[in-house]
């Protein structure tokens, strides 16, 4: 089996359309963008600039109420003109976020970055998610999202690798050369979704009946199935990347006194262990209960976190081995996630609000980002640091339980316990 088998199987490879295989491409590129600086943002704000870790935990939750507050008018926006203009404007408006970033010395210019940065950000995971859904069948969606996974973590893992090659805490300038590299990738990745432009869009049907079709914002907020699988997985989320994001590298600098450049290398075991398994993984979930699936995920969040936390106690050699196996369980637990999650809001989406469901599929994402660094300030504030990964993968396992209780407020078919061959 050759590494492109690994990745996609040739039989689902021969169904891909080229304007499909163009939006791989560009998932790969701009999330190495991402992947270039995603772990150091508190680092860089409190190790590098030396602002208080509340400023940096503080500064982190406001971006993600930006984009809390902003991702409707994201939504609304794909379903109108479609998620190629939508990309277009948030990668062009991340890269000069970027560049402003780079340039930050004093807490007023790290605002107005953050706030910016925060709201193109929102324009991304929504358009994208909509895009790959309007170009694949039903049938091939859970290796479509599987797939998309994969080259997620790729990009990030690649991305946290190269980062790890280039900044120094001895060089602080090393900081800027990255977050400038990372904006001209960004750019890169605008280039590459311009040749799609006029895909994606929402063509409707002939109606089969004089009754208008409910539209707006409105629907997707009266949708309880929605609401609540919303609710379940944020708590879990908090317990996931969330709190990776907020935490994970100052907890290995400041705490466990680990060296920085070894946040690219868990990264990495993160990215490598998402390709090796996911689309092992999606062949194997048809049929079978979606939240028992998430619950799973949270449980596996946890068992990382609480390994996380038992390196306190460890001896440095054995810590990092103890991490990096703990890395592994948490990217099983997300290739378990990847393609459940989306295809539980896709299937429950109407194809007129698809962008607007996608939107509050990557919302859960935003408010986590949004929490996780105001609880994770409060114990490090308080002198707890030591328990917060305890803490984080209490919350991780609370949120895995209330998915498996969900279940009793879905259909079978919502829940995926049904094979796609068997659909009228």
């Amino acid at each position: 089996m050759t590494p492109l088998d690994l990745l996609a199987p040739a039989e689902f490879r021969s169904r891909m359309t080229p304007p499909m295989r163009k939006m791989f491409v560009y998932v790969f590129v701009s999330f190495f963008a991402m992947g270039l600086t995603l772990s150091l943002y508190v680092v860089y704000l409190h190790n590098v600039h030396h602002f208080s870790l509340a400023f940096a935990s503080l500064l982190l939750s406001a971006g993600a109420v930006v984009a809390l507050a902003t991702s409707p008018l994201w939504g609304t926006l794909t379903d109108r003109f479609g998620p190629v203009p939508v990309l277009l404007v948030s990668r062009v408006g991340s890269a000069a976020s970027l560049v402003l970033w780079a340039f930050i010395h004093h807490p007023s210019q790290a605002i107005v970055a953050s706030i910016l940065m925060a709201f193109f950000a929102g324009g991304s995971a929504g358009p994208s998610t909509t895009l790959l859904t309007r170009q694949s069948d039903l049938d091939d969606r859970s290796r479509v999202y599987g797939l998309n996974f994969i080259l997620i973590n790729l990009g990030i893992g690649l991305g946290a690798l190269i980062s790890t090659l280039i900044v120094s805490l001895r060089h602080p300038i090393t900081f800027e050369y990255l977050y400038l590299f990372n904006a001209i990738v960004t750019l890169i990745a605008a280039l590459l979704v311009l040749p799609l432009w006029g895909q994606g869009h929402y063509e409707a049907t002939a109606p089969i009946s004089k009754a208008p079709t409910p539209k707006g914002w409105g629907v997707v907020a009266r949708d309880g199935r929605l609401i609540r699988f919303m609710l379940a997985f944020l708590i879990m989320m908090i317990g996931g990347w969330g709190s990776m994001e907020a935490g994970f590298s100052f907890f290995v600098v400041n705490n466990l006194h680990y060296s920085v450049h070894l946040i690219g290398v868990i990264t990495l075991f993160n990215a490598t262990t998402i390709v090796l398994a996911q689309v092992f993984v999606s062949n194997r979930l048809s049929g079978r209960s979606r939240m028992k699936i998430l619950a799973t995920t949270g449980f596996s969040w946890g068992l990382f976190w609480f390994a996380v936390a038992a390196c306190i106690a460890l001896p440095r050699a054995i810590g990092v081995l103890v991490m990096c196996a703990g890395m592994i369980v948490f990217s099983l637990g997300e290739t378990l996630m990847a393609p459940t999650s989306s295809a539980f809001i896709n299937d429950i989406a109407p194809e007129h609000l698809r962008g607007r469901y996608n939107t509050v599929g990557g919302l859960i994402w935003t408010m986590s980002t949004a929490v996780s660094p105001l609880l994770t300030s409060l114990y490090f504030q308080h002198g707890l640091g030591n328990w917060w990964p305890f803490a984080t993968g209490c919350a991780a396992i609370a949120g895995g339980l209330l998915l498996w209780r969900l279940r009793r407020h879905i259909s079978a078919k919502d829940d995926g316990r049904f094979e796609p061959s068997a659909t009228p």
